[in-house]
């Protein structure tokens, strides 16, 4: 009998960095390759994405990945994996033209994209997989069976019930979902968000009936902030906006693409006079609805920018509304904060949809339900959340008859082994390191950056230069003391004196006692220094000491 193994190198006890692995015997299939965004204490990071260790030292048994929908709680991490392996992604077309963007902007190229149905079969490699459409904030998200010996291994990753869809590239067939059901489930990974909260998500998931008041009876403009990626959020706002008889400018070029590209393939067009072109903007028109949308950190500081006067499109203006309807994700609660007080030092009428009435199109206790009745699965591994969230989603599926030697929580690296239709072991574990990125290209695997970072912005930093003879090891230089962050220095001239004294004297000492090396010399004094200035000041700033040896031509 075959092995399967399901783990994941993300995802699991955090919100996004999603990234799930299903191995079947020696083939990898790799489910989702998602981002996150850093705590208020990882300074200077931009994203974290998952460590790929375990996927590029295994590249000749990886055979592909899957990419079930264009959020970057999934996707965005994809090009940092590209640029290590080459792998084959398997996707819908709106989220294979998204990612053929993104790959261009990289610089990649020579992707395989291969373009799957919503609902359909496709195989990677040997193993078959079904794909069957899901309904979620986005068109074509879609989840997956994947055909093991021991049955279907189902990933559903992000999802809502919602009968009154109409579009046909929301809409989820519940037919198909219960028809791999009936051929048996191994097992099945479901997301936990909302897995505390009762009932279904929908109809809460709608901002229709929230914001159409409010926009009739503002005096001006209407000011709107959404995510991009929430398409269906935005489509709700087109629809309010006809019937207002109102136009639309969107200030995102983002957003502008994507609709681009549901128009392109026939998912979504808006009517015809409704969007306002960007060259027929201007600040003084009145009546309209400006639409500021972004991605995680950028659409709240957009709209703190546009605030504080710094924006060179839109200015406020006295009679504004303002309805914030981007809900904070993790890691940008420090920028929406810094939005929201600047906008109320502003003569505007702010409106903020009640996160707790108005939810993200993430699932339910009775989504996660339906889906458990649906599918039956032998095994049941909760997904996508903080662990509180993956013990509530386990909760879920005891009511649901399941027993807890069938429920399978794990830790991101920790791996599942079923063994002849059976859970084997979850004792394998692979070690994982998160990978913050700073800059485009600029990887920090270690963490010895962000302490330096935090000892910075806390302590400071004092620099001691000092010049040597480079073959007598004669001190000819300095010592130069400079502090940053740390103390004043013309109320610490006795403190610089001993901080100078005290790097004179290691080097002495140590040319004098024959141990002189360049390198230990400097750990010695950074020591020494570090000890003596915490006595004096009680703090405990970075110290860089700087030894120069520099040859000496005698006359």
């Amino acid at each position: 009998m075959s092995q399967v193994k399901v783990f994941a190198l993300g995802g699991l006890d955090e919100s996004g960095k999603n990234l799930f692995v299903v191995e079947v015997d020696n083939s990898i299939i790799v489910i989702e390759a998602g981002l996150k965004y850093p705590d208020a204490d990882q300074l200077g990071v931009e994203v974290i994405i998952p460590d790929f260790s375990y996927l590029i030292e295994n590249q000749d048994r990886v055979k592909g990945i899957i990419i079930t929908h264009a959020h970057d709680d999934v996707m965005a991490a994809l090009p940092y994996l590209l640029k290590q392996i080459n792998i084959p992604v398997y996707t819908t077309p709106l989220t294979a033209e998204l990612i053929s963007n993104m790959a261009h902007k990289e610089g990649l190229r020579n992707l395989k994209i291969h373009r799957v149905k919503r609902s359909g079969e496709f195989k990677i490699g040997n193993i078959k997989v079904r794909s069957f459409g899901v309904t979620h904030s986005i068109a074509d998200a879609f989840g997956v069976a994947i055909d093991t010996p021991q049955g279907y291994v189902v990933y559903l990753g992000e999802f809502i019930i919602d009968y009154d869809i109409r579009e046909e590239s929301f809409m989820c067939n519940i037919s198909d979902l219960a028809e791999i059901g009936k051929k048996g489930v191994l097992c099945l990974l479901t997301e936990s968000c909302y897995a505390d909260r009762k009932g279904h998500t929908s109809p809460s998931h709608r901002i229709k009936d929230y914001i159409s008041t409010p926009m009739e009876d503002a005096p001006g403009r209407i000011i709107i902030t959404a995510y991009h990626q929430n398409f269906y959020r935005f489509m709700e706002i087109v629809e309010v906006a006809c019937r207002l008889n109102k136009k639309i400018y969107i200030y995102d070029d983002g957003l502008k693409e994507l609709i681009r590209l549901n128009e392109r393939l026939g998912y979504y067009r808006i009517p015809m006079g409704v969007e306002l072109p960007s060259s027929s903007f201007r600040n003084d028109l009145d009546d309209i609805i400006i639409l500021i949308t972004g991605n995680g950190h950028k659409v709240f500081r957009t709209m703190n920018r546009i605030a504080m006067k710094e924006d060179s499109k839109v200015e406020l203006r006295e009679n504004d509304t303002i309805i914030i309807a981007s809900p904070i994700v993790p890691g940008t609660e420090i920028e929406a904060g810094i939005m929201e007080n600047e906008l109320y030092k502003e003569d505007v009428n702010i409106i903020t949809l009640n996160s707790k009435k108005v939810l993200s199109m993430h699932a339910s206790g009775e989504d996660l339900k339906m889906m458990m009745y649906l599918f039956r699965p032998k095994y049941y591994i909760p997904i996508k959340g903080e662990y509180r969230q993956l013990i509530s989603n386990a909760n879920i599926a005891t009511m649901m008859g399941l027993t807890p030697d069938k429920i399978v929580i794990l830790d991101n690296g920790q791996v599942a082994l079923f063994d002849d239709g059976n859970l084997k072991s979850c004792y394998q574990e692979i070690n994982l390191e998160e990978v913050l990125i700073d800059g485009d290209d600029n990887l920090d695997v270690t963490g010895y950056v962000l302490r330096d970072r935090e000892t910075l912005s806390t302590d400071g930093v004092i620099v001691v230069g000092i010049v040597c003879n480079f073959q007598t090891k004669e001190i000819i230089g300095g010592p130069d003391v400079q502090s940053r962050g740390v103390f004043y220095l013309k109320d610490a001239d006795y403190i610089v004196k001993n901080i100078a004294d005290i790097m004179m004297n290691t080097i002495t000492e140590n040319v004098k006692n024959g141990i002189y090396d360049n390198m230990s010399t400097r750990m010695e004094a950074r020591e020494r220094i570090q000890k003596y200035v915490l006595k004096e000041t009680g703090k405990r700033p970075m110290i860089l000491p700087a030894i120069i040896e520099i040859n000496v031509v005698e006359e």
